[in-house]
């Protein structure tokens, strides 16, 4: 999020160009997803510059996204994970269930290693941190739009080192989307039964995915759980 409020406190005034949008020929209709309204602001800033692309809405939860698509005909969404109602991860699959070819950039704080080959796997086009947005935000998404996917070229390097390593260290990509989802909220705190409760589960079945993360991860207590999530940024303690 600093990335984007160094652009918005820092851009000075930009002069008043003139552009000829009969050259232009097709816009490119962006939906913007953030609860923050000074991030959207930023994103809304960047993205205008660009002549062919249009910010057309705005949503700052995850039932707002689901309700602006429906009355919007968006080529691209901006999503991110981090929001009140629905999270990011939970509104991309509900969307692609829906509009599958709608490609969606996730726009996250949450670090990459942790976040965004899930987020791919759930069916993102891509993923950039709000840190690196205001150099990055632009070709990725052209790369998307285009059919591509977008990683940075620090994840790119990370994983192919990844692949060459003889002891593949734990990773919570390795976890299925409802133990990945177990893991955060224990690490923030929830008890067995509150998560049930939150996850619509039995006790026994969420009790059952904390055992089977717990060998994934290589850990044996929720201590190592609630410390790792902390250290790797897996949890925001607002949501």
């Amino acid at each position: 999020m600093a990335g984007l409020l160094v652009y918005l406190f820092c851009e000075s005034k930009s002069q008043t160009m003139n552009i000829n949008l009969s050259t232009i020929t097709s816009m490119i209709k962006i939906l913007i997803a953030d609860d923050h309204a000074v991030v959207r602001r930023g994103l809304r800033q960047i993205i205008n510059d660009e002549p062919d692309f249009e910010v057309v809405a705005e949503a700052q939860n995850g039932q707002e996204v689901l309700d602006k698509l429906e009355n919007s005909d968006c080529n691209v969404l901006v999503l991110d994970i981090t929001m009140p109602d629905k999270n990011g991860l939970a509104v991309l699959q509900e969307v692609k269930a829906t509009r599958p070819r709608l490609p969606i950039l996730i726009l996250s704080m949450h670090p990459e290693d942790q976040f965004a080959l899930r987020a791919l796997k759930l069916g993102a086009s891509g993923y950039l941190t709000k840190e690196s947005a205001p150099e990055e935000l632009v070709g990725a998404l052209r790369k998307v739009i285009n059919g591509g996917k977008y990683i940075s070229s620090t994840l790119a390097e990370q994983l192919v080192a990844e692949i060459g390593s003889d002891s593949p260290r734990p990773s919570p990509e390795r976890l299925s989307e409802r133990e990945f989802q177990v893991l955060r909220m224990i690490a923030q705190g929830k008890t067995i039964s509150q998560i049930a409760e939150d996850m619509g589960l039995s006790v026994k079945t969420v009790s059952t995915y904390r055992t089977r993360l717990l060998l994934k991860m290589k850990m044996k207590t929720n201590a190592e759980l609630v410390r790792y999530a902390v250290q790797h940024g897996l949890v925001d303690f607002g949501e």
